[in-house]
């Protein structure tokens, strides 16, 4: 199958730190190469993929402290495609929604992973007048607030499986990992390890939209001598941060449509500890890969529950839901559907 994958240009694929659209694009890439098909990569020239890369911006975006207009090098992005979209079967994309207009007065066969959150008010006028566009959610939950919408597949994240090596004996610590931001919720994280009395490690990046809360919420918190900030890591040293850790806490307050942590942490063999929302039940399984929450206290009881859990349990809960190779067979079988679905609509005309 000839496939095009048009990333965002924020990160580079795969990213070198944060990044968690780019880095599943990055997997689903090159997991549909290694099958054996002509995939075409649209992304920042940085990227590196043995797909063939078409180049759009020079670099990713969030390291350019130059540019200042981000979306026009998304709209040129959505041009070069349609330049091109002759050479492919499907073109795939993972930008959000900037591209509608122009891919449906150009009838070529095409998908739209949604990976940002969707329960916001201001979209629902625009997913109203666009509600033909076929779409993929990253998780059931993902698609409550848009239920009119044109879902064809929910499909879970997955990871290549000698990615993350499993880690049969943990440290002492708990883990955070990902990044700073009020519904990220790093200081219920803390809260709980200070009320275990067990070391935490902060592994975690701060956006520029988030430094007060930063500075104002969670700064103060870092004196605690429980408390170790790493700040943002990146993939190669995601192994042993999470791999030695006791267990991954994922105290979240808002309905994150997937959280590829959580997924990382199994692969480890690390159990996790997540508030429920989002996609967090669609996950775990309470009892073998971790346990679910709904307040502070029960937070507390289950993380000094945590070693009750296998964690050769967690690892064979990824092998056996969230491999690449399981969300790569997932997309080519929709993939197959939506030009089904294009071919016949196009004879009835």
């Amino acid at each position: 199958m000839r496939i095009a994958e048009v990333a965002p240009l924020y990160e580079s694929v795969p990213p070198k730190l944060y990044g968690g659209t780019e880095r599943v694009v990055a997997y689903l890439t090159d997991e549909l190469v290694a099958q054996g098909h002509d995939v075409t990569l649209f992304a920042s020239g940085d990227s590196h993929t043995p797909a063939t890369l078409v180049p759009v911006a020079p670099a990713a975006l969030r390291l350019d402290p130059s540019c200042r207009d981000q979306l026009a090098w998304h709209v040129l992005m959505t041009e070069m495609v349609a330049a091109r979209m002759s050479a492919f079967d499907i073109v795939h994309f993972h930008i959000a929604h900037v591209h509608f207009p122009l891919v449906r007065r150009l009838g070529m066969p095409h998908v739209t992973t949604m990976h940002g959150r969707l329960d916001m008010p201001e979209l629902v006028p625009f997913f109203d007048e666009f509600s033909d566009m076929p779409a993929i959610s990253i998780s059931n939950a993902q698609r409550a607030p848009l239920p009119g919408m044109n879902w064809v597949e929910t499909i879970h994240h997955g990871l290549p499986e000698g990615l993350l090596r499993f880690r049969p004996g943990p440290n002492d610590y708990l883990a955070f990992l990902g990044r700073i931001s009020p519904e990220k919720r790093a200081d219920r994280a803390i809260a709980i390890a200070t009320a275990l009395g067990w070391p935490l490690k902060i592994a975690a990046k701060v956006d520029h939209a988030d430094v007060d809360y930063f500075d104002d919420v969670i700064r103060p918190l870092l004196d605690n001598p429980l408390v170790q900030f790493v700040g943002e890591i990146g993939e190669a040293e995601k192994n042993d941060f999470l791999g030695h850790a006791r267990a991954l806490l994922f105290p979240i307050d808002w309905p994150e449509p997937f959280g590829l942590v959580m997924i990382e942490a199994l692969a480890c063999g690390t159990p996790v500890v997540a508030f429920r929302g989002g996609s967090v039940e669609e996950i775990l399984e309470p009892g073998v890969t971790g346990f679910i929450v709904d307040s502070m206290e029960e937070a507390i009881e289950a993380t000094g529950c945590i070693d009750m859990i296998d964690r050769r349990a967690c690892r064979r809960a990824f092998e056996r839901r969230f491999t690449a190779r399981r969300m790569a067979h997932q997309h080519l079988a929709t993939y197959a559907r939506v030009i089904d679905e294009k071919t016949e609509t196009t004879a009835a005309l």
